[in-house]
């Protein structure tokens, strides 16, 4: 039984925050399985969702954090959630690096754009891409 101001808080703390922390994990769920999919549109839409679900767990936890803490086990549960968004980040960065890598076999560039060309394909000076003068 809840007796002490205390125990009424923590009470209300765990009821405060376990809404936006549910929210970030639905999200993250959603959004692990729109990359499953490879469904673009719903990878777009859930990270957008993700992103307002973090930011919205990030006021309450502060507001909880500055009127009085935030239970261990919902700090651990908003833990837990960052190193999955880190991982998802992670993956699709990995993803991200092998779909650029497999463009590059497809599609070869066969000149480096003019303007962006210091050195040629043999690793020596393009002196054709310079106009004599340095440029700002």
């Amino acid at each position: 039984m809840l007796t002490t101001p205390s125990e009424h808080l923590a009470l209300q703390r765990v009821a405060e925050l376990e809404g936006p922390v549910q929210a970030v994990e639905d999200r993250l769920t959603a959004l692990g399985l729109a990359l499953h999919r490879q469904d673009a549109a719903a990878v777009d839409r859930e990270a957008t969702a993700l992103h307002a679900a973090l930011a919205a767990a990030v006021q309450h936890f502060s507001h909880a954090a500055r009127t009085g803490g935030v239970p261990l086990p919902l700090r651990q549960r908003l833990a837990m959630a960052s190193g999955q968004v880190a991982a998802q980040r992670e993956a699709l960065a990995r993803a991200t690096a092998a779909l650029d890598r497999a463009m590059d076999v497809l599609l070869p560039q066969t000149q480096a754009p003019r303007h962006t060309a210091v050195y040629g394909f043999d690793g020596l000076a393009d002196r054709s891409a310079s106009t004599g003068g340095l440029l700002a």
